[in-house]
């Protein structure tokens, strides 16, 4: 086993992982609200790219922004139809919710795309950097800096400015804050375009290095509920070190026992850092 090729594939991953956790991460946390959607969601916006490509003719890199574009506008959709329960913040009416949105994708891109893998091609994909035996992909390139420059502009925003602490406003108790004269459900809309408009952005990044499909999806959302929980909720910071640390640890394992049994592995650790670190790695 190659150590740093290892190492190298861990943070590709962890990257992956991060970003598609990205959107999950204001919601669950800053907004406190829940999509379990959100794998679909990631599917969705790989097909949109997908079929940008194969039926409209377009390049890769026009494909990944319509599908940002088209995404962000199904949150919007999305968030006027659970406008009630958001707004009372009603937890488990959103998970069923969520839940049904989540199936009717799935059984709606089936339709609408087929039940067949597809191949969704990037250019960046196959144009290796070589040094030895050490190699990775300018898709790997890209996918690792687009991650650090979103995770940096979501903390500058929610820590920094203006918007994020009206986010965080609403997210305790959006009533009061509408009191104050802020506008709630404008703020839950620009919540979810951004959960929606950022996992279109990291099924563009990541789906190319695999064959998509209309039932994949379930795994992303297990992959970033362990990211979100082991980063501590709400926490920006925690969940890009969360990503990194789960992708490693994926890609270690995998090669030292079996790729059969990460997931399982990867449950096992968040029992553990929950066992010692209840509120996640970031908890102070």
């Amino acid at each position: 086993m190659n150590l740093v090729q290892q190492l190298i594939n861990g943070l590709v991953l962890g990257s992956g992982y991060a970003l598609i956790a990205i959107g999950w991460t204001l919601l669950l946390g800053a907004a406190r609200l829940v999509n379990f959607a959100h794998g679909q969601l990631y599917m969705l916006g790989a097909f949109v790219a997908w079929a940008a490509m194969d039926r409209l003719g377009v390049s890769y890199f026009l494909a990944v922004p319509i599908a940002v574009i088209v995404l962000g506008l199904l949150g919007v959709l999305l968030q006027l139809m659970m406008l009630r329960p958001v707004m009372q913040q009603n937890l488990t009416s959103l998970m069923i919710v969520t839940l049904g949105f989540g199936y009717v994708f799935q059984g709606g891109a089936a339709r609408i795309f087929g039940g067949n893998p597809q191949t969704f091609v990037s250019p960046l994909q196959s144009a290796n950097i070589r040094f030895g035996e050490i190699w990775f992909t300018w898709q790997d390139v890209v996918t690792l800096v687009g991650t650090l420059l979103l995770f940096a502009v979501l903390w500058l925003v929610l820590n920094r400015t203006r918007t994020g602490a009206l986010v965080r406003s609403v997210a305790e108790d959006p009533k009061l804050a509408q009191l104050f004269g802020i506008n709630a459900s404008l703020v839950y809309v620009g919540v979810f375009v951004f959960e929606c408009a950022a996992v279109a952005l990291g099924a563009g990044l990541v789906a190319p290095r695999s064959p998509i499909l209309a039932s994949m999806g379930f795994d992303e959302v297990i992959l970033t509920f362990v990211v979100v929980v082991l980063g501590g909720i709400g926490s920006v910071g925690g969940s890009l070190l969360a990503g990194f640390g789960l992708g490693m640890f994926t890609a270690l394992f995998g090669a030292l026992v079996s790729p059969a049994y990460t997931t399982a592995a990867a449950f096992l650790l968040l029992l553990a850092v929950l066992v010692m670190r209840p509120r996640g790695l970031a908890a102070k």
